[in-house]
């Protein structure tokens, strides 16, 4: 793949969130703006989501949060995006993070982003798209997902392929890289089956 118009990103809107994971969500903003990639993100304006805006942001980049009409209070909607998108429902969120984006990162979070992660590797599953997602082991904060993945396959309850359908990097720094080493887009984007 050749460097992405825009990137959407996974990860916790959690205050309670290392301060570690924070800061490479805020300079990973920074890096996707230094770039040119527009960041597509939940829509929070705490923990790490509002950090990678804020990040984004303050690079002079574009950043559009797509958040749920009941969430706009509770994850502190960021009314400071180049764009915010307010939809009715969380399966609306979703699908329209992931009509807007060329790839997606995983960054450290809770059971949002794991579902997240997981219905978008899914989807590729699925044959609905071949979209890169990339996830960011930072501080091997992923090593159990990863570990995870592959006991569900020696048990044979997704096939060998799966673990092709990602790859894991272990800093931020290493991201776009790996987003522009995946293969091409091979597959139409099945958008009216999600």
């Amino acid at each position: 793949m050749t460097t992405p118009r825009s990137v959407c990103i996974f990860c916790g809107s959690s205050e309670r969130a290392a301060a570690t994971h924070r800061r490479e969500a805020r300079r990973f903003g920074g890096i996707l703006a230094r770039a040119g990639i527009e960041l597509v993100y939940g829509g929070g304006r705490v923990g790490m989501m509002g950090a990678a805006a804020e990040g984004a942001l303050a690079g002079g980049g574009r950043v559009v949060g797509v958040i749920p009409e009941h969430l706009m209070r509770r994850e502190v909607g960021h009314t400071g995006c180049s764009e915010l998108i307010v939809t009715a429902n969380m399966h609306e969120r979703k699908a329209t993070m992931f009509a807007r984006s060329d790839a997606f990162v995983v960054l450290p979070g809770g059971p949002g982003t794991l579902d997240e992660t997981f219905e978008i590797l899914t989807w590729r599953q699925l044959s609905l798209h071949d979209k890169p997602v990339v996830v960011c082991d930072i501080g091997g904060y992923w090593k159990p997902l990863a570990d995870l993945v592959r006991h569900m396959v020696r048990r044979r309850y997704v096939q060998r392929s799966f673990l092709g359908f990602f790859s894991v990097v272990p800093r931020v720094d290493d991201v776009l890289d790996a987003i522009r080493a995946a293969p091409p887009a091979r597959k139409p984007v099945r958008a009216d089956r999600i």
